[in-house]
């Protein structure tokens, strides 16, 4: 007996102290290789780094240096904008680097130009475009320093816009990965990089124009380097950068771009099998397909701060993804709720939701407000007739339950009575008394436990009172009342309890 009360008292208190945990989420895996110094891959349309090696050492990054140069050109420039080729474009350059055979005075357009920097690396074009665009080639650099600043690099420092040796001229391969992302999504560059070979136009030392040619072998379907799927890239390379790559490639919903620096003739198999072990162990999820709840709100209530009277007009992004292990499930995804939204997010976004899995960054989606569908009209009067009832409920409701409660303890005294007599009449049992000192001790142990939860609850409420205040100052200072803030969380709440119970009774069928 003795044995029984001290393991049930130890069960009671386990139980108290640790509440239930769900499987352990899949590991990510990192089973991949390279030989190369540096290396990364990346998912291109969420940011998550799927693998990296030495990803934030800074290496020269040689010629993958012009996909930058490539992007403020185009963000700058019309491409049918003419370039007058300078002295100084031409000849400041290394003897023997890569050439477009340009003379002083040549004249192209921007397009031209962009097609002979991504396909023939021309470095006197990359000069020639820098100076288009900033006047010099070292006010062109600190434009290339600050656009890799607004990408989030931290590990850079751009001296030219052609990438040949200078010890200040230095990146890491996650930094080269966020610039080729931004890249990437510019569809410009994207149909210039993707290009094979390009005709250029006549010009002094080029009678009758040329024909220039990739250089990036995994894009060309008659070399063994192919890759299916591939969209475009950049080579680089100089004696002290050793090989660099960029290489960008799709396969279904999933689009990945892998960095190798400072490569040893083995930057192509080295890429190959960033890119296989991306496609073959990660799935790349939409995000308004599997997020039907907003899990990430449930201790926030961060739906509720929205300044709405009509709940059709809060969306998630519907173009956001989230990449995880094949293995894994949506739901095995740690998300959390942001309201620091700046001017570089949508106009139109009120919060973002951050996802993590296995500590790390995999998706954002952002809380979307169709702001005509906010000044419909009609939705109030529904919203104010549902929530009548939901009111008078909450008013009859303490009027009924005194009348419960008093009137036994009115009408029937002998509940009071019956226990003093009984020690009279009956003789207790030791193992009684015993039993009732191991309640005791559990009552004793379980009031602690609920002081604790409450003082935990107490300050959890407090940062949700902060929280929603601070929400709901940014909706009044945007136009709206506190009326429809109230509204809306209480419809909000309704609406998520019901979610969560009908996903319970589908997931755990046996707590029905």
């Amino acid at each position: 007996m003795k044995k029984f009360l001290t393991m049930l008292l130890c069960l009671c208190l386990l139980a108290g102290l640790f509440p239930l945990t769900a499987f352990a989420a899949p590991e990510w895996t990192e089973n991949v290789s390279i030989e190369a110094e540096g290396g990364i891959v990346i998912d291109a349309n969420t940011g998550a780094v799927i693998y990296g090696k030495n990803m934030h050492q800074t290496y020269f990054p040689a010629s993958i240096t012009k996909i930058l140069t490539a992007l403020l050109v185009i963000e700058n420039c019309d491409l049918d904008e003419t370039v007058t080729f300078s002295q100084n474009a031409v000849y400041n350059v290394e003897s023997g680097s890569s050439n477009m055979s340009m003379e002083t005075g040549d004249q192209l357009s921007v397009r031209d130009c962009l097609y002979g920097l991504m396909l023939q690396s021309a470095n006197e074009v990359a000069n020639a475009l820098a100076e288009h665009v900033a006047g010099t080639t070292e006010d062109f650099a600190v434009m290339m320093n600050e656009k890799a600043a607004s990408l989030g690099c931290v590990d850079s420092h751009f001296a030219n816009p052609s990438g040949l040796n200078d010890p200040d001229h230095y990146t890491s391969a996650y930094d080269m990965a966020l610039i080729s992302k931004a890249a990437f999504e510019n569809p410009t560059f994207v149909e210039i990089d993707s290009t094979t070979y390009y005709e250029i136009p006549e010009t002094k030392r080029n009678v009758g124009g040329r024909t220039i040619y990739a250089h990036h072998s995994m894009l060309k379907k008659n070399d063994s380097r192919y890759y299916p799927g591939v969209i475009g890239g950049k080579t680089g390379y100089t004696s002290l950068a050793g090989n660099t790559l960029v290489t960008c490639a799709q396969r279904d919903d999933m689009k990945l771009i892998s960095v190798i620096l400072n490569g040893h003739q083995t930057h192509y198999a080295d890429t190959k099998a960033l890119l296989d072990f991306g496609f073959e162990n990660f799935q790349s999820l939409r995000i308004a397909e599997h997020e039907t709840t907003f899990t990430s709100l449930e201790n926030d209530m961060t739906i509720a701060g929205l300044p709405s009277s009509n709940l059709n007009a809060i969306s998630i992004d519907k173009d956001a993804r989230i990449t995880l292990p094949k293995s894994a499930a949506f739901s095995d995804a740690v998300s959390d709720i942001s309201f620091d939204i700046t001017t570089k997010d949508p106009e139109n976004a009120i919060a973002k939701v951050l996802y993590n899995y296995d500590g790390r960054s995999v998706g954002t989606a952002y809380l979307m407000v169709d702001r005509a569908m906010m000044s419909a009209p009609a939705p109030a009067p529904a919203q104010e007739s549902a929530s009548e009832p939901a009111s008078t409920a909450a008013v009859q409701e303490p009027e009924t339950q005194p009348i419960v409660v008093t009137t036994p303890a009115a009408t029937d005294p002998k509940p009071d009575v019956k226990p003093a007599k009984e020690p009279k009449t009956f003789a207790i049992p030791s193992v009684v008394w015993k039993v009732l000192a191991v309640i005791a001790v559990l009552a004793v142990i379980i009031g602690l436990i609920a002081v604790i939860r409450v003082y935990q609850e107490r300050k959890e409420e407090q940062a949700r009172l902060i929280r929603r205040q601070k929400r709901l100052k940014r909706f009044k200072d945007a136009g709206y009342s506190a009326t429809e803030f109230d509204m809306l969380l209480e419809q909000k709440r309704s609406s998520y309890t019901t979610k969560r119970k009908n996903h319970r009774r589908k997931k755990f069928p046996f707590f029905k």
